[in-house]
């Protein structure tokens, strides 16, 4: 713990990242899109309502609008932010200086993680005066807002960890930034795709057709799936019995991820820096 808040790579990048102007104008920028999905959607619904009134079950709405865009928003940013930490590095001819210091290949992978997943948790942070609207019409529990943002947590975690991971195995960033996002698609849009395509042809045999695990198994590392399944605890209850598995989706997510983070980061800190033992082996006796 000590040598990671002791990390050179990382208070450096804590500095160089909040001297940068563009960081405030990128948190301005996601509380300005965040703030106008918030007070557009008050807006049409009092002018919809009869009376004028924004009642709770309409509050409750608009946080589930509101998690699924900070979703959204998660997902682009953080390939963006953490794909191009060592190619960057190694595109600026930087790298092999970097890897001459005293820091040990963890220590580097995880103060570049961390220092880029710092500026978007800051950002979370940030919208959570967003968020107090509904408490102030009511509708939500406190527990439904610390899932939502401990899923957030646990999503950043595992989408920067593949986005490091592939920038240390990939010699472009843009082509790691890809890759990344990639990956992140088909966590979200493409195994929910497969899932409802699975669900479809399982409804095709009737109501008694036998339980079928798939579109929970596609459905393990969705993070869009888990949330839905939070906000409407009905939906889990139905893909439970559908599936036949009585373990609950998020427990399975955090499992998922958790295989997915670890891995990611033993393999961008075996590769980082290059095998010379096999290079000296190879080379003749004189």
């Amino acid at each position: 713990m000590k040598s990671l808040l002791l990390n050179p790579v990382l208070n450096k990048e804590f500095k160089l990242r909040l001297r940068s102007f563009k960081s405030y104008l990128g948190i301005l920028i996601y509380l300005l899109v965040l703030g106008t999905i918030g007070i557009g959607f008050i807006f049409l619904t009092t002018m919809n309502a009869r009376m004028g009134y924004f009642r709770p079950e309409e509050s409750r709405v608009m946080f589930m609008v509101l998690s699924m865009v900070q979703l959204a928003l998660i997902l682009f940013m953080t390939p963006g932010l953490t794909a191009g930490v060592i190619s960057g590095e190694r595109e600026r001819q930087t790298l092999n200086m970097l890897l001459t210091t005293k820091q040990s290949s963890g220590s580097i992978i995880i103060g570049k993680l961390l220092s880029s997943l710092s500026f978007l948790l800051l950002i979370i942070v940030a919208s959570l005066p967003l968020y107090s609207i509904t408490f102030l019409f009511g509708g939500v529990a406190p527990g439904t807002i610390l899932a939502t943002f401990g899923l957030y947590l646990v999503t950043i975690l595992t989408i920067g960890s593949l986005g490091v991971m592939f920038s240390t195995l990939i010699r472009k960033t843009i082509v790691a930034m890809i890759t990344t996002y990639g990956v992140a698609l088909f966590l979200t849009a493409f195994t929910a795709f497969l899932a409802m395509l699975s669900i479809q042809f399982l409804s095709l045999g009737g109501p008694n057709q036998a339980q079928n695990p798939i579109p929970y198994l596609l459905l393990m590392g969705n993070p869009a799936a888990v949330l839905i399944t939070v906000f409407e605890p009905s939906m889990q209850k139905e893909l439970l019995d559908q599936s036949g598995i009585s373990i609950p989706l998020w427990i399975s997510y955090l499992f998922t991820c958790a295989l997915l983070i670890t891995s990611s980061l033993w393999i961008s800190i075996a590769k980082l820096r290059p095998n010379m033992k096999g290079k000296r082996s190879k080379r003749p006796k004189e």
